[in-house]
């Protein structure tokens, strides 16, 4: 591993990608931390300090915002307006025939697709922001604070918070492209990944604070789904693909064999992205349309959605986790274009017919992986629930081992250390993995 990173550094090329990733982090960083125009900074602080037991729908946002939204910051958004945008234009290709077309041409298409992203990524990052200021500047951003966030309440400095906001959406993605082209790539996820190691400091001096003996359980029982969620993250099923031998002019193509790779976690962090929103929505729009808080509604959404801890959060969680596990899959994974793409190209599986009986292999494959790759992510989602109650840390999401921290960090670490040693293995040096 330590003869990986010399090799690395060593590399004239991939130390410049290297050490411009680390510039653009850099910038990244203290952007979440500049406040924005016309926002109290000591009053956020005031606020932010009896915050410690605080959930419900800021909870997953601040997460991917690296700590940078309740903090009203110029990337306070922090990137998931553009993971939104995309969820919304991937799901969109197989709704609309046009971007249908656009996907299968190519990169020209994919251009294009690229395109439509970023201007919903602006349009989302407007209707957040100013949901979000608006929340602020009614006092309803943090709970039991009195402290005046926005003085003056102006509409036009509020106007100038929105537009702040949503241009550090934009340099976000201008940072993360950056990276994608003269960095080490997988930009917008690295950026991600940066966010949540932001706050594993703040949430780890607040387990020690509870004792010495907590924290060095949750170290270790942190330590072991880490090692799970690699271990779940790295099985695939390879099902076998033979190829025929064509002959094109004089020369002969084909006669080779290979696999197709079907992950167990085919649909990502994604569905639970999906379920933690679907969670918090209810509470969110209570807030935004001001409904009473001593309702019997507002009452049932503050004891069974927003509470973690409740059996009805936790049974709900699991189950919109698996429900849109199969949702997404069905929609990203088209089993009928891969049987078509192999029979195209002269492929098929041993024993199987191409054509329709390969489809409906394929569905029956991938029916059977994904049932284990849902409940590993409901059980991997659901884990915090229950260990923050033992550990009396209230509604906070924000645990930096369990649910949607550890999936991406995961995730994203594998990928950037895939990518790093594909690079290192061009220049005939040995990689990370052995």
């Amino acid at each position: 591993m330590l003869g990986a990173f010399r090799s690395a550094l060593a590399t004239p090329d991939l130390r410049k990608k290297i050490l411009f990733t680390l510039g653009i982090i850099v910038l990244y960083r203290i952007g979440a931390l500049l406040p924005s125009p016309g926002v109290s900074y000591p009053n956020v602080q005031k606020c932010m300090a009896g915050i410690s037991d605080q959930g419900g729908i800021y909870s997953l946002l601040n997460l991917f915002s690296g700590g940078a939204l309740l903090q009203l910051s110029v990337f306070a958004l922090g990137i998931m307006p553009y993971i939104t945008a995309s969820i919304i234009i991937q799901l969109l290709t197989v709704v609309i025939p046009r971007f249908e077309q656009l996907k299968k041409e190519g990169q020209a298409g994919q251009g294009k697709l690229t395109q439509f992203t970023r201007y919903l990524t602006i349009a989302l990052a407007i209707l957040q922001a100013t949901g979000i200021v608006a929340l602020a500047d009614r006092g309803q951003l943090f709970n039991n604070c009195q402290d005046d966030i926005i003085p003056g309440h102006g509409i036009w400095k509020l106007a100038i918070i929105v537009v702040t906001m949503t241009a550090g959406t934009a340099v976000i993605m201008w940072l993360g492209e950056l990276i994608t082209e003269r960095g080490i790539g997988n930009g917008m996820s690295l950026l991600m990944f940066v966010n949540i190691a932001a706050r594993i400091p703040a949430e780890g001096k607040n387990i020690w604070d509870k004792g010495a003996l907590t924290f060095v359980v949750i170290c270790v029982f942190g330590l072991a789904i880490i090692a799970s969620v690699v271990f779940m993250e790295q099985g695939q099923r390879r099902i076998p693909v033979q190829y025929a031998k064509r002959m094109i002019g004089r020369r002969m193509y084909g006669g080779t064999s290979t696999y197709l790779p079907l992950k167990v976690n085919q649909a990502g962090v994604i569905p639970v992205i999906f379920a933690s929103s679907l969670l918090y929505l209810p509470d969110l729009i209570s807030r935004l349309v001001g409904a009473n808080q001593d309702s019997g509604w507002q009452r049932f959404i503050a004891q069974h959605l927003v509470s973690q801890g409740d059996w009805v959060h936790i049974l709900t969680y699991f189950a919109l986790i698996i429900f849109f596990t199969y949702f997404y899959i069905q929609i990203t994974f088209n089993v009928h274009e891969r049987a078509d793409e192999m029979r195209k190209f002269g492929g098929f599986i041993p024993g199987i017919r191409p054509g329709r009986p390969t489809s409906e292999y394929l569905s029956f494959v991938l029916s059977r992986i994904t049932l284990p790759g849902s409940i590993y992510l409901g059980i991997i989602a659901i884990l915090p629930n229950f260990f923050l109650s033992i550990t009396g840390q209230g509604q906070n999401q924000n645990f930096p081992f369990g649910g949607t921290a550890v999936l991406i960090m995961v995730g994203v670490g594998l990928d950037t250390v895939k990518q790093i040693e594909s690079q290192l293995m061009q220049r005939n040096y040995e990689g990370f993995l052995k």
